[in-house]
C-alpha cells in the first residue's frame, strides 16, 4: 500500500512539472510580465514568423569614432567577471579572427568591458557553432548585456525552438523579436543595437531603458521599453545602478563565437 502511495505521489509530481513546462516548451506556472497578458516564458507565446536573413556585411568599415572592443585578436580591452564577482583577465579562446566562450566545467564567467558606457550603438557578430546540439536554452546560449544587465538573446534559432520570449534577438524574459531572422547553425550573425540607458533619481525610476535591435539587416525591436533586468522565470524590477556600467557577452556554458565587436557612445 505504502509503495502506491509513493508512485502516485511521483505520477502527480511529474505531471505538475509537466503542466509547469521547461527550456523547450516554456512555462505556465511563472508571473505575468509586467504590463502585458503573456506570463514570462510563455508556453502558448507565438512564436515570430521566419524571415530569411540577408547578405551579412561584416566587411563594411568600422565607423571613424568608433571604439573597438575585438578586433579579432586582442582582448586587451575586457576582462572575466564570475557570479560570485570575482574578475579576473579575459581568457577566452581567441583563433581565426573571432574569440570563443571556453570555460572549465561547472564554471561560468562573463566576459565584460573594462570601460563603462550608457547611451550606446553596438555591433557585433555572432555564430552558434556547427557542432552545438542541444535543445530549447541549451541551444548554443549566450546574451549581449547591455550595462550587464538587460540582455539581448543569443541562441540557436533557426531549428532550435524555445519559449518564444527567449529566443535568438529575444529581450529576455520580457519582447520576443518582431521575427526570427536567424540562419543556420554554423553561419555568422550580426547585431546592430541602439541603447538608451534608463536614468535614476537617487533610488527612483525617472526613465526606463529602450533599445532598438536590427538583427541581420532586419529590424526585431524599435525603440522597445525595457521592463528591467534579465531575469529567469520571474520579473525583476529596476534597481538604480551608475548611468554607465560594463557591456557584457554571456557565459552560460556554451561554445558561441564573437567577433567584429565595436561601440560608440551616444
Amino acid at each position: 500500500m505504502a509503495r502506491l502511495a509513493i508512485s502516485l505521489l511521483l505520477i502527480s509530481l511529474l505531471v505538475l512539472l509537466a503542466q509547469a513546462g521547461d527550456s523547450v516548451l516554456g512555462y505556465t506556472d511563472t508571473p505575468t510580465i509586467t504590463g502585458q497578458t503573456w506570463k514570462v516564458h510563455d508556453s502558448t507565446r507565438p512564436h515570430p514568423r521566419k524571415v530569411a536573413p540577408g547578405r551579412l556585411l561584416s566587411s563594411l568599415p568600422d565607423p571613424a569614432d568608433a571604439e573597438i572592443l575585438f578586433d579579432g585578436h586582442s582582448l586587451s580591452k575586457w576582462q572575466m567577471k564570475s557570479r560570485a564577482g570575482e574578475f579576473a583577465a579575459a581568457n577566452w579562446k581567441v583563433e581565426n579572427g573571432y574569440v570563443e566562450i571556453v570555460s572549465p566545467q561547472g564554471m561560468r564567467w562573463n566576459m565584460i568591458t573594462k570601460d563603462k558606457y550608457g547611451d550606446c550603438q553596438v555591433h557585433l557578430e555572432w555564430m552558434i557553432p556547427a557542432e552545438v546540439n542541444g535543445r530549447g536554452q541549451a541551444g548554443g546560449n549566450s546574451g549581449v548585456e547591455l550595462m550587464s544587465r538587460y540582455e539581448v538573446q543569443v541562441l540557436e534559432s533557426y531549428e532550435n525552438v524555445t519559449y518564444a520570449d527567449g529566443q535568438a534577438a529575444a529581450l529576455y524574459g520580457q519582447h520576443p523579436p518582431l521575427v526570427n531572422v536567424s540562419p543556420k547553425k554554423g553561419e555568422w550573425n550580426s547585431y546592430d543595437i541602439y541603447f538608451t540607458a534608463p536614468r535614476f533619481d537617487g533610488d527612483k525610476l525617472v526613465k526606463p531603458a529602450y533599445v532598438t535591435v536590427v538583427h541581420n539587416g532586419v529590424l526585431v525591436h524599435h525603440h522597445q521599453e525595457i521592463l528591467g533586468p534579465a531575469a529567469h522565470r520571474r520579473n525583476a524590477p529596476y534597481k538604480a545602478h551608475a548611468p554607465e556600467e560594463p557591456l557584457s557577452l554571456q557565459d552560460h556554458g556554451h561554445p558561441v563565437r564573437y567577433r567584429n565587436i565595436w561601440i560608440r557612445r551616444l
